[in-house]
């Protein structure tokens, strides 16, 4: 089998992983569990090497872009998962960003509104000088919130979002459209 061949075959087992569970965390609502996805280890190795593709400066394979980028920023909780999955394999450092208290030093704040409610997003300080290239990492794109916070702070503080990774894009609840110009780099659409 050819690598494209192998590659398509791992990630299309990886989206199977993925598990629907409806009404969590509040009827209505169909969460998409990647924590089957996660556990296996050529699963989560086939879609670590589909996110880090444009990261590395090579085209991806799955979105046709290819940014190169400094440094990945991965958003609290699951993104720190991917995210440091992802710097390991372009071999770029890796920031969090965390939720609000739990951070020593912050260089940056910022207050966003969720589906269901607001929350806090913080950079850590000293870790993102101005003009470094960052690829924001997340596991989900939904409304965009979260991944409009997290570029506000890097930008607050001098830094530039190359483009925004995702293990999965919600396409119909159209958060892609509140990144702008941001290259958008997903493995899964649903």
């Amino acid at each position: 089998m050819s690598d494209d061949l192998a590659r398509d075959h791992a990630l299309r087992r990886a989206g199977g992983l993925i598990r629907d569970v409806p009404d969590y965390p509040s009827p209505g609502v169909l969460f998409r569990d990647i924590t089957p996805l996660l556990a296996d280890p050529a699963a989560f190795a086939a879609v670590v090497a589909a996110m880090a593709e444009p990261v590395v400066g090579a085209e991806s394979s799955v979105s046709g872009t290819s940014i190169g980028a400094d440094v990945v920023v991965g958003v609290e909780a699951r993104g720190f998962l991917l995210g440091s999955a992802v710097a390991h394999a372009a071999g770029v450092g890796v920031v969090a960003v965390r939720k609000a208290g739990k951070l020593p030093a912050v260089a940056a704040s910022r207050e966003y509104r969720l589906e269901y409610g607001t929350a806090t997003l913080e950079l850590p300080a000293g870790c993102l000088a101005p003009g470094t290239r960052v690829f924001l990492v997340d596991d989900v794109l939904a409304t965009g919130g979260t991944l409009v916070a997290s570029r506000e702070l890097v930008e607050q503080v001098g830094a530039t979002v190359a483009g925004v990774g995702l293990l999965i894009e919600l396409a119909a609840l159209g958060g892609r459209a509140r990144l702008g110009g941001t290259p958008v780099h997903t493995v899964f659409t649903f």
